[in-house]
This record gives structure tokens, sequence and C-alpha cells, in this order.
């Protein structure tokens, strides 16, 4: 059977291979994005403070399109949350440091559950990752300053008896930032 222009007729159908942008897999609930969906993922990921006017003229879409495939993606969570970035006039004087830590040979799940706890729950803690290599994390501190830095590395990671060690690296200056994910209409 084909379809077409709302007629079914019974006859051969020959089927196209389409390659359509980030199809999830079958049974997944990842939302499938278009070209147009990429174009502004790409665009707002470094200016959310756009108007859907000003980005119409970015993508050929009207404002009230933009408008509404903006609140999809947000209710879908392609878009995870809407932040601001302060000028480095207002941070530059902050102590920096990068911290890595490497786990305890006997540390059991509930020991690194509460260091992650931890971690999470410090609001000096800029971001946390689990890496591979001789290190088992990495941590971005951010503090006021050098006393606020011992105060919040003693409370966090030399109490826990989880930490075997750690290796501080401060920040001397900020060359790049751009937590960007450059998206592809092609997969």
């Amino acid at each position: 059977l084909c379809h077409s222009a709302n007629t079914v007729r019974r006859e051969e159908c020959t089927l196209h291979a389409i390659s359509l942008p980030f199809v999830p897999e079958f049974g997944s609930l990842a939302p499938m994005l278009d070209r147009f969906d990429i174009s502004l993922l790409n665009l707002i990921q470094r200016d959310d403070g756009q108007t859907a006017d000003a980005l119409a003229e970015k993508v050929a879409l009207s404002p009230s399109a933009i408008a509404r495939r903006l609140r999809r993606l947000r209710s879908e969570g392609a878009i995870a949350r809407t932040i601001a970035l302060l000028s480095p006039r207002l941070t530059g004087k902050r102590l920096r440091a990068l911290v890595l830590i490497q786990l305890s040979e006997h540390a059991d799940l509930k020991g690194k559950d509460a260091l992650e706890k931890r971690l999470l729950a410090s609001p000096q803690v800029q971001f946390c990752y689990e890496i591979a290599g001789p290190h088992d994390i990495v941590a971005l501190f951010d503090c006021e300053s050098m006393s606020a830095f011992n105060d919040a590395a003693d409370e966090i990671l030399t109490s826990s008896p989880t930490v075997r060690r750690y290796e501080t690296h401060f920040v001397k200056r900020e060359v790049k930032f751009a937590p960007f994910v450059e998206l592809n209409a092609d997969g």
C-alpha cells in the first residue's frame, strides 16, 4: 500500500533510505532533533539571552516557531538549564584550583558515595569528574581566598578516609573557557 495525498493505492512502493539527524534508537526516550533544533541549540549555547526575533534572523523560522521549539526543547530536557556566566571583572581575583584526587585502595562504595555527596554539596566545587589514570577524580575549586580553599579542602578531602591523597594545581589565569558542544546535523 502506498499513501499519497490522503489516498491509499495498492501498488509497489519503493523505499528510499533517508538520513535523519539524531534519530533515537527504537524504544529510547530521546527526542528527534531536526536541523532547525540543532541550529537553535548551537546558537543559544553561546547566548541564551537572544530574543526569538534575533534568532529568526539566523534560523529560517518565524519568531513564534522559534519560541515554541525552545519551549519544547526545554520541556524534553535537550536544554538542561540556563545560567549566567559572570564577567572576569567580578571573578578575576578569586582563587581557583584544579584538585586531582586519588582514592584509597580500599575505598568502598559507601565511602566513595559520601565523598561525591560532599563534593556535590560544596558551593566551592564548580565541577567534578571521575577520570581514568593515576587519579580518580578531578575537581575545580573556586574560593575567595587561600584560607577558604584550605577550609574547604580540609572539610571535603582531608577528613575522608576514602581519599588517599590529592594534588592541587592553582589556576594562574584563564586562557580559554568555552563550554559549548557544537552539534552537527549529520549525526
